[in-house]
């Protein structure tokens, strides 16, 4: 039973986080180990959850666990809205790929026609059903498709729900370790020893813990020991996130915001989303998230030319944005791998470690399926077939 173990989870984006609420879930006494937890790439995320839209060339063996991913999202935000009166910011408002030019409609169409043959659910619209369903939109997109199934969730919002998760009492859940134990401090060396996993941190004390799951992202590679025996091929890529906020003037009578569903468009080759988001305080305005930028250039800070670029796409697109107040531009490094698939997999014999990290662009959405596979591997749980599938795409490739 997880209940018999002391388990450190080291890393507090969202990965670490979900990871330390399943095994809180599953009995385990979590100890969250992080300077600053949530800070990273899980803070600058626009949070869609999109195993459609995000389909890329190249990447089919990814496609069925984004599926996998988001059909967890469901029963995660059940079980966090019984433990916390945060809002999860959860929406199920669909997405629509939009294409600005006839160049970009043929290049969405080839990426549709994919998806299609693929059997995943996108249907073309015409002109008067994009305008009636999106009427801010700019009049002059050449074509538009709608993936119903694609939504959102606000990642900041997530954030402070499991938080509240893991600190609280858990009546709904007998079978629940206590509430998590927060270590704000830096790992410097995770290593296995007679008495279990030594943690050491940089102000020269330590722990030792029974199980350990290493959700570092790009930190993985600061850490000595058990992660120097695995080393990965972990690489910064860098993108800007730009926050917007609609002025009361800007809606219609009868309208809640200019947007109603996410929007991921093609404007000259390149590629912008829009995410309408509801305020994260009821008092304050609405907001619209906009970005997918990336690079890889070692620019650590906001790169200006990204910034233009995705404004001038986004006006291309919602003409409104011109006129709204931009709040925050966020720039943060996501830690990419070769072949853009994460790694997860249990790396000492007796099951003890869990590495979890390298989940690019998809952290938000695979989320909750790494941590539920996470907390399986460290509970010693016999795993299904598809969770083997799962894991037979994401575990460590060893060259």
């Amino acid at each position: 039973m997880g209940s018999a173990w002391n388990t450190a989870v080291v890393g507090a984006g969202i990965v670490g986080l979900l990871t330390a609420w399943q095994l809180r879930l599953q009995g385990h006494t979590v100890t969250v180990i992080d300077p600053e937890p949530a800070t990273q790439a899980s803070y600058a995320a626009a949070g869609m959850l999109a195993p459609v839209s995000e389909v890329q060339y190249g990447q089919q063996a990814l496609w069925d666990v984004m599926t996998a991913a988001q059909a967890e999202y469901p029963e995660l935000i059940k079980t966090l809205q019984q433990a916390s009166a945060q809002p999860t910011g959860y929406r199920e408002n669909g997405t629509l790929l939009v294409a600005a030019d006839t160049s970009d409609r043929q290049a969405v169409a080839d990426l549709v026609a994919v998806q299609q043959g693929a059997q995943m659910e996108v249907t073309a619209l015409t002109s008067s059903q994009l305008r009636r369903s999106e009427p801010a939109l700019s009049p002059g997109l050449a074509k538009a498709w709608s993936v119903p199934g694609d939504h959102q969730v606000n990642p900041r919002q997530l954030v402070r729900c499991v938080t509240e998760a893991l600190n609280a009492p858990l009546e709904f859940f007998p079978q629940a370790g206590p509430p998590a134990h927060w270590t704000r401090k830096r790992v410097l060396r995770v290593e296995q020893t007679p008495p279990g996993i030594r943690v050491d941190y940089d102000d020269a004390s330590g722990s030792v813990f029974d199980r350990v799951a290493l959700t570092p992202g790009l930190g993985y590679s600061q850490i000595k020991g058990i992660c120097e025996h695995y080393p990965l091929q972990l690489r910064p890529v860098y993108g800007e996130v730009i926050r917007l906020r609609v002025r009361p003037e800007q809606l219609l009578e009868g309208e809640e915001h200019v947007l109603n569903s996410t929007i991921r468009a093609t404007v000259r080759g390149r590629s912008v989303y829009l995410v309408p988001r509801a305020p994260e305080d009821p008092l304050e305005p609405l907001g619209l998230v906009v970005g997918a930028s990336s690079r890889e250039d070692a620019v650590a800070g906001t790169h200006a030319g990204s910034v233009a670029e995705l404004l001038e796409d986004a006006i291309a697109v919602l003409p409104a944005v011109r006129e709204m107040e931009v709040v925050e531009i966020t720039t943060r490094a996501r830690p990419g791998t070769p072949d853009d698939r994460p790694y997860l997999e249990a790396v000492t014999e007796d099951g003890a470690v869990v590495i979890s990290t390298g989940y690019h662009r998809h952290g938000i959405l695979l989320g909750p399926l790494a941590a539920r596979l996470t907390a399986a591997l460290l509970s010693g749980e016999e795993l299904s077939d598809h969770q083997r599938a799962h894991l037979a795409v994401t575990r460590l490739r060893r060259d």
